[in-house]
């Protein structure tokens, strides 16, 4: 059977090391093409209006530019801006290769040139059947090009613990015990009060300590095995 769709492309480095992607589905990559297209307009818009002072002199540049910036638009921002034209950065995707390495001046020009054919009969139908059929989301220039449109990785950020005095538990804690604790104090600001104040109560007598005094008594634990950041 094949295997189900999914959100996650998993890539093996040449180091042996499992790398996760998210490939992009139709609707973000449709808005990032959009706003693309919107900045097109606007780059040729100002352009012709400023030829348009030069004559036939202009019409010609006019050509030259219309042309310049129609194909050589995306490719330029995909190899230069690490896979992102200004469409994907407002909407947090990038484009890389299969193995999840940086696009190259060859698939870039590959996957753009081949639009015409996504485009086809009107409208991105080709385009837009591909992408809905395929399993991480590629349209026609994708298959031939060896390309992925992705969602950029944001980095994480570790929650930060409640400044509390570190405290060691009453009794011995398993692994998974840990980081439940752990968990429990840097989730909290996320739950409410009484939701803090429920879950703190269920370890409050193994604590030994008062159920209003078990929320703190957990970040200090939490503290004490997190150690010094």
């Amino acid at each position: 059977m094949p295997p189900p769709l999914d959100t996650r492309y998993q890539v093996e480095t040449p180091e042996g090391i499992d790398l996760p992607l998210r490939p992009a589905g139709l609707m973000p990559r449709a808005l990032a093409f959009a706003i693309d297209l919107g900045f097109r307009g606007l780059i040729l818009g100002v352009l012709f209006i400023v030829l348009g002072f030069l004559g036939q002199l202009g019409m010609g540049l006019g050509s030259i530019l219309l042309f310049l910036v129609s194909w050589w638009y995306m490719v330029l921002f995909e190899v230069l801006n690490q896979g992102r034209s200004p469409g994907k950065q407002l909407m947090g995707l990038r484009v890389v290769q299969d193995d999840g390495t940086p696009i190259g001046w060859g698939p870039s020009l590959t996957r753009n040139l081949l639009r015409f054919v996504d485009m086809l009969p009107f409208g991105y139908c080709l385009g837009a059947i591909s992408c809905l059929q395929h399993p991480t989301f590629k349209r026609l220039g994708d298959l031939a090009a060896g390309t992925l449109v992705i969602y950029r990785e944001q980095p994480v950020v570790r929650p930060t613990l409640p400044a509390v005095p570190a405290k060691t538990a009453a009794f011995a804690l398993s692994l998974a015990e840990q980081r439940a604790i752990l968990s429990f104090a840097e989730r909290q600001e996320q739950l409410s009060a009484q939701r803090v104040q429920e879950l703190a109560a269920l370890l409050a007598e193994p604590l030994h300590v008062t159920p209003t005094q078990a929320t703190a008594e957990l970040n200090g634990i939490a503290r004490g095995l997190l150690g010094p950041t």
